[in-house]
C-alpha cells in the first residue's frame, strides 16, 4: 500500500485533473489524501468577502467531501486560502503549509497542477509543491506528477508558458463512472456543453487520452520526478 497526496488549488480541481486516478489508487488499496488549498469562491466578488461567500464556500466543502467519498480518498482537507490570490501570499508560507502535510502524511506519490496553467493559483501551487518535494535525504516523496485541468491547462496560448506534454497515462476505464459521479457532486462548478468544464467535454478528453495509449479512457500526467 502506498500513501498518496493530491494537492489542488480549488474544490473540483482534484476531480478534473486526476479523479479517475484517485479512484484507481483507492481500488489498489492506496491511502489517498486530498489537500485543497483555496476556497474557490471569493474571486467572483468585486472585493473579497468571506462572510458573504460563506454559504458557497460551505457548499463547495461539502461537494469536496462527497466527491472524495465517491472516489475512495481517506481524507479531504480544505485550507480556505484566498481564491485566485495565492500570488499575494508569501511563497515560503505556502511552501511550509505543503511541507507540513508531507511530514504528516508521508506520501510516496504526490500529484499537483501543471506549471503552465492559465490560473495563477495553479501555477503558484505547482511551484510550492515542487519546492516542498525537493529531493532531500529524508524526503518521503518518490514520485511527483502534474495533471491537466480542463479550462485552464489548454487555455494557455502557445509560448506563454510551458506546454502540457504528458509522458505518463493512467487507464481509468474502470473508474470513469466514479469520476463522472464525483464531477456531478460539483454540479454548481460544471458548465453546459461545449464548455471545456462540462461533463461531456471531460468524457471526450478521457476518451482521447485513452485513445492515445490504446485504452477506453485515461488521464494524462507529466512525470516530474521518479526515484525507483
Amino acid at each position: 500500500m502506498s500513501s498518496v497526496l493530491v494537492v489542488a488549488a480549488h474544490p473540483d480541481d482534484e476531480v478534473l485533473g486526476c479523479g479517475g486516478t484517485i479512484a484507481r489508487h483507492a481500488d489498489a488499496g492506496d491511502a489517498v489524501q486530498v489537500l485543497i488549498v483555496a476556497e474557490g469562491a471569493t474571486s467572483r466578488q468585486e472585493q473579497r468577502d468571506r462572510g458573504k461567500a460563506a454559504e458557497e464556500i460551505s457548499s463547495l466543502a461539502k461537494a469536496a467531501k462527497t466527491a472524495g467519498a465517491i472516489l475512495g480518498s481517506v481524507g479531504v482537507e480544505l485550507l480556505n486560502l484566498p481564491d485566485n490570490r495565492l500570488d499575494t501570499l508569501d511563497r515560503l508560507d505556502l511552501i511550509k503549509l505543503i511541507e507540513e502535510r508531507i511530514a504528516r502524511h508521508q506520501p510516496q506519490v504526490v500529484y499537483v497542477h501543471h506549471a503552465g496553467d492559465v490560473n495563477i493559483d495553479h501555477r503558484r501551487l505547482h511551484e510550492a509543491v515542487v519546492t516542498a518535494c525537493r529531493p532531500t535525504p529524508d524526503q518521503p516523496v518518490r514520485r511527483l506528477l502534474s495533471y491537466e485541468v480542463a479550462s485552464s491547462t489548454e487555455w494557455q496560448p502557445p509560448g506563454s508558458a510551458p506546454a502540457f506534454q504528458p509522458n505518463l497515462f493512467v487507464d481509468i476505464t474502470s473508474q470513469w463512472t466514479r469520476k463522472s459521479q464525483a464531477l456531478e457532486a460539483y454540479g454548481a462548478e460544471m458548465r453546459p456543453w461545449p464548455h471545456a468544464r462540462s461533463i461531456e467535454a471531460l468524457e471526450h478528453l478521457a476518451r482521447w487520452r485513452g485513445a492515445q495509449v490504446g485504452v477506453e479512457a485515461a488521464e494524462a500526467f507529466c512525470m516530474l520526478r521518479e526515484l525507483r
